[in-house]
C-alpha cells in the first residue's frame, strides 16, 4: 500500500517522544521509591493506578535482571509517572491487573492484553526452548502444580533439593515452573527480592479475562500492530513485528497493516528521508507540543527497541554493552542515555551505591555535535537528581563529566 502523508523527520521524532509519555518534571506518585513509599492506603492505590496506566499507554515493559542502576522496569515506569514505591509492580501482579509474558522480552502487560498472548502460549507449550518440558514429564508437572495449589505461590528456591539426584532436583523443577507458566498454567503473582512467584492462574488472572474469546490469526495480528504503533506513537512494518517478536516476516504481517489502513485505523505516512514509510494511529497528533525535561533512559527503554529506527529517527546508535568484556566497551558497563527534550544527547555510565546511598555518574559522554553548555549541564543534573530520588538515593556523586 502507498503512503499518503508526508512528514519530516523533526516532527516524526516529537511524535515518537510525545507518544511515549515521559514525565514532564521531577514528582512523585503514593510517597515516593522508598520500602515505607506509599503512606496511605489512598497514596498506594493512586500509584498502583499511574503504574497501570503507564504500562497500558506503553504496551509493555521490558524487565531484565540487572540492578546496577535500578531494575529496568522501574526505570522505565519511573521516567513516565515519577517515583513511586517499592512493591507496587508486585502488588499489580498479585491483584490481577498486572501479567509477565513474553512480548519484546519477557515483559509487563496490562491484563486486558492477556488474551492476546494465549495464541503464543499455546505455541510455546510445545515448542518451549527446553523441549517439550511438560508432556515429556507430566509427573514434575503435577508435582510442581499441586504444590503451588496447596501452598499457595511458591519461587523456584521453594523447589530446591540436593543438586546431584533425586527426582525433584531443583534445576528440573525450574525449567518446569518456566515451561508451565509459558503454557499459561501457572501466572506471576509477584516477585520476592526479582524472584517469580508463581501461582495457578485462574488464582492470578481475573476470570472475565480467562474467558474472554481468543481472536482468530487476523485479528490477534490487527490488534497487536495497533498496540504497538499507539505505543510507540509511530513505527515501520519492520518496527512492528519487532516490537512483539512476531515469527513470519512481511507475509504474515502486511496484510494486516494493509487493512487497517484500508479501514481507517492506522495512517501511512512517507518520510522525508525516503526510508521506509511509518505507521501511525488514525488520531495521532503530527504537531505535538515541544517535549520538555531530561530523562536518563534505561538501556532497555521502549523508546530504544528498534535500534536501525532509533538511528533513523533520534540520530542514536543505541549500544549495549553490559554483555561485553570490560576492554570492549566504549561507553560504560550500565550506560544510560539522557533525553533531552527531543534529543538524545549523551551517555551515562552510572551505578547505584545502595549502602551509601549515592547514585554515581563515573563518565558522560555527549553525543557527536552536541556542544558542552551550562544549559546541558543543568539538564544532566536535573536528570540524576530525578533518577536518585526514584532509586531512593539521597545524592548523587559526579566523578567525570566531559
Amino acid at each position: 500500500m502507498t503512503a499518503g502523508e508526508r512528514i519530516d523527520l523533526a516532527r516524526l521524532r516529537r511524535v515518537v517522544i510525545a507518544a511515549q509519555g515521559f514525565a514532564p518534571g521531577r514528582r512523585s506518585v503514593g510517597g515516593g521509591a522508598g520500602a515505607g513509599g506509599g503512606r496511605t492506603a489512598a497514596a498506594r492505590a493512586a500509584a498502583a493506578s499511574a503504574v497501570h496506566a503507564a504500562v497500558r499507554r506503553l504496551s509493555c515493559v521490558q524487565l531484565d535482571s540487572i540492578s546496577t542502576v535500578e531494575r529496568s522496569h522501574r526505570i522505565v515506569l519511573g521516567s513516565r509517572v515519577g517515583a513511586y514505591p517499592t512493591g507496587t509492580v508486585s502488588r499489580l501482579l498479585g491483584e490481577g491487573r498486572l501479567f509477565e509474558y513474553w512480548a519484546h522480552e519477557a515483559c509487563l502487560l496490562a491484563v486486558e492484553d492477556y488474551p492476546l498472548l494465549r495464541p503464543r502460549m499455546a505455541e510455546r507449550r510445545i515448542h518451549h526452548w527446553y523441549g517439550p518440558v511438560i508432556d515429556s514429564d507430566p509427573a514434575l508437572a503435577e508435582h510442581v502444580l499441586g504444590a503451588i495449589r496447596e501452598r499457595g505461590p511458591l519461587g523456584s528456591k521453594d523447589f530446591e533439593g540436593a543438586r546431584s539426584g533425586g527426582m525433584w532436583n531443583w534445576k528440573p523443577a525450574k525449567r518446569m515452573l518456566d515451561a508451565l507458566w509459558t503454557a499459561g498454567d501457572l501466572a506471576v503473582a509477584g516477585r520476592r527480592s526479582f524472584q517469580k512467584l508463581y501461582d495457578l492462574t485462574e488464582r492470578v488472572i481475573p476470570r472475565a479475562v480467562l474467558e474472554a474469546p481468543v481472536p482468530d490469526e487476523p485479528e490477534w495480528l490487527r490488534t497487536l500492530a495497533l498496540r504497538a504503533v499507539t505505543g510507540r506513537g509511530t513505527l515501520t512494518a519492520a518496527g512492528i513485528r519487532e516490537h512483539w517478536r512476531l515469527d513470519g516476516g512481511a507475509r504474515r504481517l502486511q496484510p494486516q497493516l494493509d487493512a487497517l489502513v484500508a479501514t481507517g485505523a492506522l495512517r501511512l505516512l512517507a518520510v522525508e528521508d525516503g526510508g521506509p514509510p511509518v505507521y501511525v494511529a488514525a488520531d495521532a497528533e503530527l504537531d505535538p507540543d515541544p517535549p520538555r525535561g531530561a530523562h536518563l533512559l534505561s538501556p532497555f527503554d521502549n523508546l530504544l527497541w528498534d535500534r536501525p529506527f532509533a538511528e533513523r529517527v533520534l540520530g542514536f546508535d543505541h549500544l549495549i554493552e553490559v554483555y561485553k568484556r570490560e576492554h570492549e566497551r566504549r561507553y560504560g558497563y550500565y550506560v544510560l542515555p539522557l533525553l533531552w527534550r527531543d534529543r538524545l544527547v549523551g551517555r551515562a555510565d552510572l551505578k547505584a551505591d545502595r549502602a551509601e546511598g549515592v547514585l554515581r555518574a563515573k563518565a558522560f559522554h555527549r553525543e557527536r555535535g552536541v556542544r558542552a553548555s551550562g544549559a546541558l549541564d543543568a539538564a544532566f543534573e536535573s536528570a540524576l537528581l530525578a533518577l536518585a530520588a526514584r532509586c531512593g538515593l539521597d545524592r548523587i556523586e559526579r566523578e567525570d563529566a566531559r
